[in-house]
């Protein structure tokens, strides 16, 4: 089976879990562990930040790095397709009493101009507009890289504005590796940053927040709440240490890879590329209603052996990773087309498939 419904499918390699069996460990709870200590010193100087926190996912590290710049009854902004909003169940509002408000922005890319007029007035009856959250790369925008100059005017106006500003970097990695723009300058104009080792990097858990030293401090309190203390953390510190060493630059044959599966699309009738450029892993495209439900198509081509996701009634998600190899994704390019032909021919006859199947997040 190619497997391509994410890059979290992943398992550690060889090298990785001999990185993991030999690390040094401590309990993290007491802030002992050497392995936890060298992964955070290491992501505040990949991203130029003061401090970083470790934590089990990127959805703790979101709400902790929400949660560190405002309190219950505050709101941010966001841009509407982004997986805070989305796909983290509201735990800002079931965890931290936040409001949010979503902004939908041109194929999921957020001008200032957008929101310019969105800060609420110092009144009794409002929630209070505190913090701005932006997504890179934008994982429901087909992998999107924001545009540099854009995130740095929006940033420098929430700031300007009194404003803090998050980044959701689940996938940083592939944003620096498909623009050449380092981490610490994708991460410069915010004030947390939250990144993933979970997804194209390759290991088994942990993402970790970078910011202020003193909010740093506070992050690791609401680590704490959120239920992120681990004990001998650093097996899995090891995994991320490896994976900055070894598998960043790797990330441009998953990107390529994508190019592939892209070019599949575009040629075949009945299928459409959303958006139309794919700039990084994650390829995510429509099933024209003649042919079948993305449900469908996605169960059509799980019987040839390969797996994706619908993330709606129309739309199918494909996402190349270090697990896939070119020769995979070649093979899995020729069965999304052949699939697509053999519906249109009536060759191939639909299962029956759950109709409002879940569209998971990462």
């Amino acid at each position: 089976m190619i497997d391509l419904r994410s890059d979290t499918v992943t398992k550690p390699t060889p090298a990785m879990l001999a990185a993991m069996l030999a690390a040094p460990v401590g309990d993290d709870v007491f802030d002992e562990d050497p392995s936890v200590h060298a992964l955070q010193q290491r992501v505040a100087e990949l991203l130029g930040k003061e401090a970083a926190v470790f934590a089990p996912s990127g959805t703790m590290t979101n709400q902790i790095g929400v949660r560190v710049h405002c309190q219950p009854g505050d709101e941010f902004l966001c841009e509407t397709g982004c997986h805070i909003y989305n796909y983290e169940q509201g735990a800002y509002a079931q965890l931290s009493g936040l409001a949010v408000r979503p902004v939908e922005g041109h194929q999921n890319i957020l001008h200032v101009d957008q929101l310019r007029d969105l800060i609420r007035g110092d009144n009794e009856h409002l929630v209070r507009t505190r913090l701005v959250c932006l997504e890179n790369t934008h994982n429901r925008g087909s992998g999107r890289v924001l545009p540099y100059d854009g995130v740095v005017e929006i940033c420098d106006w929430a700031h300007e504005n009194g404003l803090a500003t998050h980044l959701d970097g689940a996938r940083l990695f592939n944003a620096v590796v498909a623009s050449g723009i380092s981490a610490s300058d994708w991460a410069k104009p915010f004030d947390t940053v939250s990144i993933c080792f979970s997804k194209g990097l390759g290991c088994p858990i942990g993402s970790a927040l970078a910011g202020p030293a003193p909010l740093m401090k506070q992050a690791r309190r609401i680590r704490k709440l959120f239920g992120g203390g681990m004990r001998q953390a650093g097996v899995i510190a090891a995994a991320a240490l490896y994976a900055l060493d070894h598998h960043v630059d790797r990330l441009a044959e998953d990107h390529a890879s994508a190019q592939i599966l892209a070019e599949a699309v575009r040629a075949t009738a009945g299928l459409r590329l959303e958006p139309e450029q794919i700039e990084t892993n994650i390829v995510i495209f429509s099933v024209d209603a003649s042919l079948a439900t993305a449900h469908e198509f996605v169960a059509a081509l799980a019987g040839r052996g390969v797996q994706s996701l619908a993330l709606s009634k129309t739309r199918v998600r494909a996402v190349t990773h270090l697990d896939v190899n070119q020769s995979s994704v070649v093979q899995a390019a020729k069965i999304i087309q052949q699939t697509a032909v053999d519906l249109a021919t009536g060759k191939l006859e639909l299962a029956a498939v759950e109709k409002d199947a879940a569209a998971y997040g990462r």
